[in-house]
Formats: C-alpha cells, structure tokens, sequence
C-alpha cells in the first residue's frame, strides 16, 4: 500500500499563458531518469464560474487503499462522449451483507497502508477457517468519522460506499460489508495479497509489450465497465492497480470515481496521470481515463510516466507543452498506441471517439488478445505474486497494529451500531457526527 499522501498545494493556478490548447511534440531523444517525488494524489476543486457556485471544498487528506471521494455538481454537456449510460447504477443489486456478520467477528492481524484520518487493516473472520472452503482474510478500510465530517468529505465516503456497493467485475476489488462504531466506519473489502503493480513495476524496471498488453487490456475492460454506468474513476496509476493470487490486476482505491453523465470540474488525481482539459479547468469526463491509459502504457514499457519534474506545477508545464521523449527502443505500434490515448483534443482520443472503447479493443497493438477469455480469467499472468498463506504480508509494507482504543468496534470494547429509525433519531441528537453515515 502507498505511504500516506502529500498533498497539493490547497490553492493552484496557472498563468494564464498556459490555458492553450497543448501542442505534442514527439521526438527520438533518449528519455532522462525521471525527477519526479514519489507520486501523491489529491483533489482540488475547481470553480468554472466563480461568481455563482459554492465555495471550493478543501484538499482531500489522502489514505492508502481507497482514497476519498470528490462529488461535485457542476457538469454541462460534453459533445465528445455519449451522455446517456449504457446502464444505470442505480438499478444494480446491492451485494452487502447486511446481516448475519458483525464487526466484531474480525480479528485484526495486520497493517496494510495508513494516511492522514485513515487506515487499512487485514482482518480475520473469526467465524470461518482455512478449510472450511470460504474467504476469511479481508482488508478493513478504517475513517474516523470525525475527520471525514471536519474536513467536508462526507459525501465522498458516501459516494464511494454507494459506487463499490453495485458494481461487480472480476478485475475490480470487492467491498463486501460496511460498519460504523462511535469513532470510525469501516468498510470490509477483497485482500488482494500479490501487493501493488507499483512494487513489480520498481522491482523489473519496465515491462515488455508483451506484459504490458496483458495487464493494460485488463485495465481497459474494467474502465469499459465502469464507463457504461458514465462513471469515471480518475486515479489510474500502478500504485492503485493489485495484483491477486493468479497474477490479475483488480482496480483499487475508488475516492476519485464519481458518476458523471457529461463533465466535472475538479483539479483531481495524480499529477503525471492529469489529462490536459483537468489542468485548464476545461472540464473533463471519460476521456481523462483514456488519457492515463496512455500515461500507464509509456511507464509500463519505459519504467517512469512520460510528464515528470520535481513539482507538480512543472508536471503540468510539461503536460500542457506536450513533449515526450521516445526510446529508440520502442517499436512503432506501441508508440501508436500511446500517441492515440494522448491525444490532447479529446474527440480524437482513442477510447472516446464515435467508436468508443470498442476503439481501443480493435487497435492494432492489440492484435490477438482473446478479450471474452480475459475477462473470464482463462489466460495465463505473466507475474503470479509468491505467497506462502492466505495472510502472507509480504508484499505490503509491515506497519504497527492501531491501538485497540482507536478501533473500539474491532477491538470489542465497543458493540457496532445497528440502528433502528427511532435509536438513528436518538443518536443524530447525541452524536452530530453519526447520522451522517447511516447507509453504513
């Protein structure tokens, strides 16, 4: 799991010299080791008509596993991409189990990542065992409730809850069961054991094409999924993508995702992976996904993201100027390939052109992927993680556990809440915090 997050400075602009549209300069100039600080992600939104909207929500504090949720109103028509989905989120079935599991039948057994008002724990069901044939390891994602209130971000735990509660794809992680106690909520979600594409990614330097197409088709089928229900999830990056015991990638970490049938505006992600119309504040939709799918190749193949610098406002310089630098290495089909994601007009984006994902199923580079058998997991992975148990750690960084005051419902000094109307009514008059998350 990443380390917690720095964050964006709270207020940000640029000249306003800037806001053009970029210009991509492509050249064969071997690329230079890259300068950037280890990458953070933060979302700050952005005002398109200051004068009549709310006033701008702060920085969002991040944490490890599932970073919280941006939600913003402001969205007006985007004529590059279709504004009706496929499906609505809204008519999914709910998979949470609602009864019959507590949060005090878990057993917490580890750390897996911390941040600034957040935790993520691996727990134990108490109640099953390794033969019994059922999962029994799960990561615990853990918010004081107190932060998340403080620091405005309710609807985005909100939002996030009601997102991974309905969707369902096999290379997208899993939220099971969520809780709240008198200090945090916590939501009960897959433990991916095989660690970070990040930390593999580090560990080989680069990937061949041939890798590459592998785990990047597994990300567009589930970006393809998400964007039938007009969600966007905006926070592409290895360290964000998991890989499972079979060597699968599951996308994790759904803070930024929001339904959006045409644009927001929200200065939101991680710097190298920004599309150009978030940093102009020109507002963005499911293209900007499309175009950190073009980032993540490029750091796939060569080792780094094409836009770097040692601050963010020197990644977005460089972003919005357009340069990439080639390795003479890379064959033409996969400069092609990123080439058509990076596209800085996006009604020519691969991906969210008339054709939409379809495009990017029947690009070249892609020649002689069997995509119904990816999907249903029948191919081989090029990396299967090496664990030893169904708790084996070692792909995590080893963290402290919390104290047991500090997760009261865990721990059992405290019973979770399972409230009736008339005890919610009792507990919004006692607790200005608590009814504020009562779908948990």
């Amino acid at each position: 799991m990443p380390s917690p997050s720095l964050l964006l400075p709270r207020s940000f602009s640029l000249p306003s010299d800037r806001f053009q549209e970029p210009r991509v300069v492509y050249t064969d100039a071997p690329p230079t080791p890259p300068l950037s600080p280890p990458r953070t992600s933060a979302c700050l939104p952005v005002d398109p008509q200051p004068a009549s909207t709310p006033e701008s929500q702060p920085v969002v504090p991040q944490i490890s596993t599932s970073e919280l949720m941006d939600v913003d109103t402001d969205t007006v028509e985007d004529e590059s991409s279709p504004t009706r989905p496929q499906r609505l989120l809204e008519d999914e079935q709910v998979h949470l189990q609602r009864s019959g599991i507590r949060l005090s039948d878990f057993e917490v057994r580890g750390t897996l990542g911390t941040g600034t008002f957040g935790k993520v724990l691996l727990v134990r069901h108490a109640g099953s065992s390794s033969q019994s044939g059922t999962q029994n390891y799960f990561a615990m994602k853990v918010l004081r409730k107190t932060e998340i209130v403080r620091l405005r971000q309710v609807e985005h735990v909100n939002a996030e809850r009601y997102i991974l509660s309905r969707v369902h794809h096999p290379f997208i992680v899993d939220l099971f069961a969520t809780f709240q106690d008198s200090l945090n909520v916590y939501m009960l979600m897959s433990y991916v054991p095989g660690g970070e594409l990040f930390t593999h990614l580090r560990r080989a330097k680069y990937f061949t094409p041939d890798v590459t197409r592998f785990y990047l088709a597994t990300i567009i089928l589930a970006l393809k999924y998400l964007h039938s229900f007009n969600i966007i999830y905006r926070d592409l990056k290895p360290e964000n993508l998991l890989l499972d015991s079979r060597g699968y990638l599951r996308l994790t970490d759904f803070g930024f995702a929001k339904i959006v049938d045409d644009r927001t505006w929200t200065l939101c992600g991680t710097p190298e992976y920004l599309a150009p119309e978030i940093i102009q504040s020109d507002g963005h939709g499911k293209a900007a996904d499309w175009w950190a799918c073009g980032v993540l190749c490029y750091e796939m193949l060569v080792g780094f993201p094409p836009f770097y610098d040692e601050s963010p406002y020197g990644i977005y310089e460089k972003i919005l100027n357009g340069h990439i630098s080639w390795p003479k290495t890379m064959d033409r089909l996969s400069r092609d390939l990123i080439r058509a994601f990076l596209n800085p007009d996006r009604t020519k984006r691969l991906g969210n052109m008339i054709g939409g994902p379809q495009d990017v199923l029947d690009h070249p580079w892609f020649r002689g992927v069997d995509w119904d058998a990816l999907e249903r997991r029948e191919i081989n992975a090029p990396i299967i993680p090496r664990t030893s148990s169904v708790d084996d750690t070692r792909h995590f960084l080893h963290q402290p556990l919390p104290p047991a005051d500090e997760v009261p419902g865990l721990s059992g000094q405290e019973r979770e809440h399972h409230w009736t109307v008339e005890q919610q009514r009792l507990e919004q008059l006692l607790d200005p915090a608590a009814y504020q998350f009562l779908e948990f």
